[in-house]
């Protein structure tokens, strides 16, 4: 399958998963606004996720597939020995630590959200009891992804989350208008747990029918097993130290008025998505290729070299427009995804400051995740788990001082300090996207996205919003939805069309694949 194929496949399923993801959040919203109840179940939802994000498909493909993929690609039979023993050691390690979660929550709940009490604490300890094997049902769909991955069939691996968000949209539907806020919230623990087990199971078909050799094995012997087991721990440091970051703004934002967490969870689920969509298709079809192109030699150099910034290219066209959406129209799209019931549009322009903050480091987030993978490619997990401890170092310092003591400084409400969390990351997301970068530019030669190009996107992106601005301005009081699809419409339109004056080769392309299709 050629690298816009995958990539494409890889889109798609992001795409269904995320939207689904959207749709989850507004009938969320409907039912819990960002009130008492909504910011624990947001502070519950991300503890037995650092299981997931730890375990799961980053850490797992990015030391299974390098390990796996060219084994598969062979038709050795040393694959089908070596996805069995890694997903019977990960369904052990995975089974312990879900024990160990549920009964040390209230542990937990103290470390990550130390700003609530009372009912609130006490709702969040449920909840995460209720959670936790589900995260662990999603770690093992991790590994079904990594062994479909490798096999070339990315379709089915990144729709299968759907099944999920379908199963808590089902849960708030059928129980939502009868079942009083404290108790809804438990109810739709439960609905996600079933979602994770779906997920998990949509799966397993088509695992064994790409490698029907796969049995359950408690065989560690293989030195394939041990590779993958070694490079898995600095990934796991590395993705865990990540994974800290993100508890570090939930600390914070727990600190803050009632509304920063599920705002700050709101705005995540937004920005995350071209990071998600154009950053993690590219880098997830481009591993298993870059695995089996890794070599000594000169040329090797070469062809992983040009890979490498022709997927930052493609990366670019995507999210430099996405990140002046975010800048300029955040509030358009918060109030079209999330203003309803008791999601106000005061609610909607507070998720539109913690976006504009989250656009500063938006193009640096999408393009670290290919600079990477190509370093797992490299069987290098070490140098990007370095940059990542520093770039958690700088998101708790520069989040401390921008979350807590600089709205007071400027006189804003505190609950604007959510926007300060975003911004910080991002900063510290350039830090070590420059550092990943530099580092492999003297393994490989030189390589990142030029300023000729650059300078052509962000001009595009801001000709585009202000075209939309000029919409935005002269729009009258529709529907929020409808309101989104004018002015973003404008934008993308003018965006489209200026890049293809200045003669973007990825606009083209963009636009014959459409039209392929």
């Amino acid at each position: 399958m050629s690298r816009g194929g995958s990539a494409i496949f890889v889109a798609i399923g992001i795409f269904l998963t995320r939207v689904t993801g959207l749709v989850r959040q507004r009938v969320f919203a409907h039912y819990f606004g960002l009130g008492v109840e909504a910011d624990a179940f947001s502070a519950a939802f991300r503890i037995p996720n650092f299981l997931q994000n730890l375990f799961g498909e980053g850490a797992l493909s990015a030391s299974f597939i390098p390990v796996y993929a060219p084994l598969a690609a062979r038709g050795d039979r040393e694959a089908d020995r070596v996805a069995g023993a890694i997903g019977s050691l990960l369904a052990l390690a995975v089974s312990a630590i879900v024990l160990v979660g549920v009964l040390a929550t209230p542990v937990l709940i103290d470390l990550i959200a130390p700003g609530f009490s009372g009912t609130q604490r006490a709702l969040t300890i449920d909840l995460v009891r209720v959670l936790f094997p589900g995260a662990g049902l999603l770690v093992l769909s991790a590994w079904c992804l990594g062994v479909l991955n490798s096999h070339r069939r990315f379709l089915l691996s990144y729709t299968a989350p759907v099944m999920w968000n379908a199963a808590m949209i089902a849960t708030l539907v059928l129980f939502g208008s009868g079942t009083p806020l404290p108790r809804l919230a438990i109810v739709l623990a439960w609905g996600s747990v079933a979602g994770s087990a779906l997920q998990f199971a949509v799966q397993i078909p088509a695992v064994l029918r790409a490698a029907p050799g796969i049995r359950p094995r408690f065989q560690f012997a293989s030195p394939d097993v041990r590779t993958v087991v070694r490079n898995f721990v600095p990934v796991f440091v590395s993705r865990g130290v990540v994974q800290i970051s993100a508890y570090v703004d939930t600390l914070l934002a727990s600190l803050l008025p009632t509304g920063a967490v599920a705002g700050l969870m709101n705005a995540q689920l937004l920005y995350t998505l071209p990071v998600s969509l154009f950053g993690m298709s590219v880098s997830a079809a481009e591993l298993p290729a870059l695995a089996t192109m890794v070599g000594a030699d000169p040329e090797a150099a070469g062809a992983l070299r040009q890979r490498l910034e022709s997927g930052l290219r493609q990366i670019a066209f995507f999210v430099v427009p996405s990140a002046v959406v975010f800048l300029a129209f955040g509030d358009v799209v918060a109030a079209a995804l999330f203003e309803t019931g008791r999601f106000s549009h005061t609610d909607a322009v507070y998720v539109w400051g913690i976006l504009a903050g989250s656009a500063v480091g938006l193009l640096a987030s999408t393009l670290g995740r290919l600079y990477s993978s190509t370093y797992y490619a490299l069987r290098d997990t070490k140098t990007p788990l370095r940059y990542a401890v520093l770039r958690v170092v700088l998101t708790t310092v520069l989040g401390y001082g921008f979350a807590i003591p600089m709205p007071r400084w400027l006189g804003l409400d505190p609950g604007w300090g959510a926007a300060g969390l975003t911004a910080s990351a991002g900063i510290a997301g350039w830090v070590e996207m420059l550092l990943l970068r530099g580092g492999l530019n003297r393994r490989i030669g030189r390589t990142g996205l030029p300023v000729e190009y650059s300078a052509k996107l962000w001009s595009s992106a801001i000709v585009g919003a202000a075209a939309g601005w000029a919409v935005k301005l002269g729009l009258p009081a529709w529907h929020p939805i409808v309101a989104a699809a004018v002015v973003l419409g404008a934008f993308g339109a003018v965006f489209v069309g200026t890049t293809l004056t200045l003669r973007v080769p990825e606009a083209s392309a963009a636009l014959a694949r459409v039209a392929r299709r």
